[in-house]
C-alpha cells in the first residue's frame, strides 16, 4: 500500500471523527500522522518489513497509528473507517459545507429526504422538498441553493499554474494603486504547492479604503465575500476565493511569514522562538520577558530573531528545512535560469501541432542550448505514433538540419518510446540504440496490477537502450490518480542502472511528486525537468516543473538538464 493511500485514510479518519465531534487531541493524532506518512520519502510498507525499523520511532506515529498502519498494509482496509463510514455517509460531509447550512440540518435533510448526493440536494431544493421540512422553510432552501455552487466549486483545488495566472492577473491590477507601499503573495501559492484553494494576498499602504476599493474593482471579481478594517475577501468567477489583508510597515515580515505557512512549519518556528524566551505570531517576534517588539519589518528579521536563516517559501512544510538549517545546509534551490535543454517534446510528426524547425527556434528563444525531438512510438496509435520506418526518417531529417543550428543549439535523436502492456519495449532495440536519448513511459493498462505496472517498469529500466523513465507514475491532478507502482523498487532500480527519471512540468502533472523528488535526492537519481510540450507554448510550462522540483529541495547538482549535454551524456555513462 503506497504511503499516500495511508495517509489519505487516516485524513478521512481524522474528518469524521472532527464531523462527530471526538477529542480533539485524537483527531490531531491521525492528521498528525497523515502528513507524516504522506512526506516521508520512503516506503511505509518497506519500513514495516524491516525488521530492524521501528515505524512507530518516527515522530507523528505513535503505538496506535503503528497497528493501524500494520492493519492496512496486511488488509488493504481499516474497520474503523468503514464503522465511520457507516455511520456519517460522505453526502452529509458535502452538505455540511454548504455555507449557512452546518451538520445537525446536513444530517437531518439526508435522513428525511434520503438524501444520496448534492444533485439530489438540489432537486429537492428545485421540487420544493426542504422549505416544508420543521425548522427550514423558503429563505434556507434558497439559501442551500445559492450555497450548492459555490461548495461545489470550491471543493475543488486548480492548478498550481491557473492561480499563478490569477494572482498575476491581479498584481498588474493593484499595481496601479498608487497608494500600496508593500505588496506580496502568501499562503500555499507562495510555497508552490501543486494546487491552490485559495489566494492570499499581503499589503502595506497609506490608504486602507483607498486599497480596498481598487481590489474591489478587480475586473474579474463576481461579489465580495466580506470588507472589514484589515481584511477583504472577493470571490472571482463562480467560487475561487481571493483575500486581502493590509497590515503595518512593521509587521509585513511577520505577517508574510505567518500567512505563507505551511501550519506545521509555523508551530515547528513558535516552539523554536518560545525555546529562546520569545514568541512569534503574525504581528512580529516578542519577549516574553516584557512583550516588546524584537522583529517583524522583513521574513530575513523574524527569521534570524530566532536562530534561523531564512529558508525558502517552497520548503516550509516542516519536512527537512529545520534539520538543514541546523546543519548550515540548506539547499540552493534550483532556478529556470538553470536549465539548459528540454528532453521531452512532440511535434507535427505525431500529434504535436508545431514542426521540427518551429521548435528548435522556439528553445533558441527560450535560452536552451539543446532539445530532444521525442515523438510518441507506434503503440499510441491515436496520436499517430512511429513505427522504426518513420522514426529513422525524422531522425534523417534531425541530421540533415543540425548544420543550420550549429553552434545555437544541439538537437537530439529521442523518442517517447512506450512500455506495451504486456512488458517489453513499443520499438525493437536495433532501432533504439540509434537514438541520442529514450524515453520510457506508460500510456496503456494503466489500470493493471500493481506488481505487473512495476514489472513494466523494471524492464524498462534494465533495458539498456532506455535513458529517463517519463512520468513515472501516470497521474493526472485532480482527474486521475497515479496507477499502483511499487516506486521504492522503480528507484532503487533507477539508481542501480544509472538511469535518470522525470520531472514532467505539465501542470496537470508535476510527476514525479515533490516527495518522490526528495526520494530521488537522497538516492542520487538523476531528475530531468522536461515540459513534454505538444507545442511552441507548451515549452513555457518549464516553470511549473522548476518550482515542483523546488519544493523537493532539488539543486543544480540534482537536476540533470541543468548541465550541458556533454556533461549530461558522461554523467549517464558513468553512473
Amino acid at each position: 500500500m503506497e504511503n499516500a493511500a495511508i495517509a489519505a485514510v487516516f485524513e478521512e479518519m481524522a474528518e469524521l471523527l472532527e464531523f462527530r465531534g471526538e477529542n480533539p487531541f485524537r483527531i490531531r493524532a491521525y492528521q498528525n500522522g497523515a502528513k507524516t506518512i504522506r512526506d516521508l520519502d520512503e516506503s511505509v510498507t518497506a519500513i514495516l518489513k524491516d525488521p530492524d525499523r521501528d515505524l512507530s520511532s518516527i515522530p507523528g506515529i505513535g503505538k496506535t497509528l503503528l497497528e493501524k498502519t500494520e492493519t492496512l498494509v496486511s488488509t488493504g482496509s481499516l474497520p474503523q473507517l468503514e464503522k465511520l463510514r457507516q455511520e456519517i455517509p460522505e453526502v452529509v460531509i458535502q452538505m455540511a459545507r454548504i455555507p449557512g447550512l452546518g451538520a445537525k440540518k446536513a444530517a437531518k435533510l439526508q435522513k428525511e429526504l434520503s438524501i444520496e448526493s448534492l444533485g439530489d440536494l438540489r432537486a429537492a431544493c428545485h421540487e420544493d422538498q426542504i422549505s416544508k421540512l420543521k425548522g427550514f422553510g423558503n429563505k434556507t432552501q434558497q439559501a442551500i441553493l445559492d450555497g450548492l455552487a459555490i461548495a461545489e466549486a470550491a471543493a475543488e483545488r486548480i492548478y498550481w499554474s491557473q492561480g499563478d495566472q490569477l494572482a498575476k492577473s491581479i498584481t498588474k491590477h493593484m499595481q496601479l494603486c498608487e497608494t500600496i507601499n508593500r505588496m506580496s503573495w502568501a499562503g500555499s501559492y507562495r510555497r508552490g504547492r501543486e494546487t491552490v484553494g485559495d489566494l492570499d494576498l499581503l499589503v502595506v499602504a497609506e490608504n486602507r479604503d483607498a486599497v480596498m476599493d481598487h481590489f474591489e474593482a478587480y475586473p474579474e471579481r463576481s461579489t465580495t465575500i466580506l470588507r472589514g478594517d484589515t481584511k477583504i475577501s472577493i470571490r472571482v468567477g463562480k467560487a475561487f476565493q481571493v483575500d486581502m489583508r493590509l497590515v503595518d510597515e512593521g509587521q509585513f515580515g511577520a505577517a508574510l511569514q505567518y500567512f505563507t505557512g505551511s501550519q506545521a512549519h509555523n508551530i515547528h518556528t513558535r516552539r523554536i522562538a518560545k525555546e529562546k524566551g520569545l514568541k512569534i505570531n503574525e504581528y512580529g517576534v516578542f519577549s516574553l520577558e516584557d512583550d516588546s517588539l524584537v522583529a517583524g519589518t522583513t521574513e530575513e528579521e523574524v527569521y534570524a530573531a530566532i536562530g534561523l536563516p531564512w529558508i525558502a517559501p517552497e520548503l516550509r512544510e516542516d519536512r527537512n528545512e529545520f534539520k538543514w538549517s541546523a546543519e548550515n545546509s540548506l539547499p540552493e534551490l534550483v532556478e529556470l535560469a538553470d536549465i539548459c535543454g528540454d528532453l521531452h517534446m512532440h511535434t507535427t510528426a505525431t500529434d504535436g501541432t508545431a514542426t521540427l524547425r518551429e521548435m528548435a527556434d522556439a528553445a533558441i528563444e527560450r535560452g536552451l542550448t539543446y532539445i530532444a525531438i521525442t515523438d510518441h512510438s507506434q503503440r499510441v496509435s491515436m496520436a499517430r505514433g512511429l513505427d522504426a520506418t518513420r522514426l529513422r526518417e525524422q531522425w534523417q531529417m534531425i541530421d540533415e538540419i543540425r548544420s543550420e543550428y550549429e553552434g545555437r543549439l544541439t538537437i537530439l535523436k529521442g523518442i517517447e518510446c512506450d512500455i506495451l502492456e504486456a512488458g517489453g519495449m513499443d520499438l525493437p532495440d536495433d532501432c533504439l540504440e540509434e537514438a541520442d536519448w529514450v524515453l520510457a513511459s506508460i500510456h496503456y493498462g494503466q489500470k493493471q496490477p500493481r506488481d505487473q505496472i512495476t514489472e513494466r517498469l523494471l524492464g524498462a529500466i534494465e533495458n539498456p537502450c532506455v535513458t529517463c523513465i517519463a512520468h513515472p507514475t501516470g497521474r493526472l491532478i485532480n482527474r486521475r490518480p497515479p496507477y499502483e507502482v511499487d516506486m521504492e523498487s522503480v528507484m532503487q532500480a533507477a539508481k542501480q542502472h544509472g538511469k535518470a527519471l522525470e520531472l514532467n512540468a505539465n501542470p496537470a502533472r508535476l510527476d514525479l511528486n515533490e516527495v518522490h523528488l526528495a526520494a530521488a535526492k537522497r538516492l542520487c537519481i538523476p531528475v530531468i525537468i522536461s515540459t513534454d510540450a505538444h507545442s511552441v507554448e507548451g515549452m513555457d510550462v518549464m516553470q511549473y516543473g522548476i518550482k515542483q522540483a523546488r519544493r523537493g529541495g532539488l539543486t543544480c547538482q540534482d537536476i540533470g538538464n541543468t548541465r550541458s549535454w556533454n556533461d549530461l551524456k558522461e554523467m549517464l555513462q558513468t553512473a
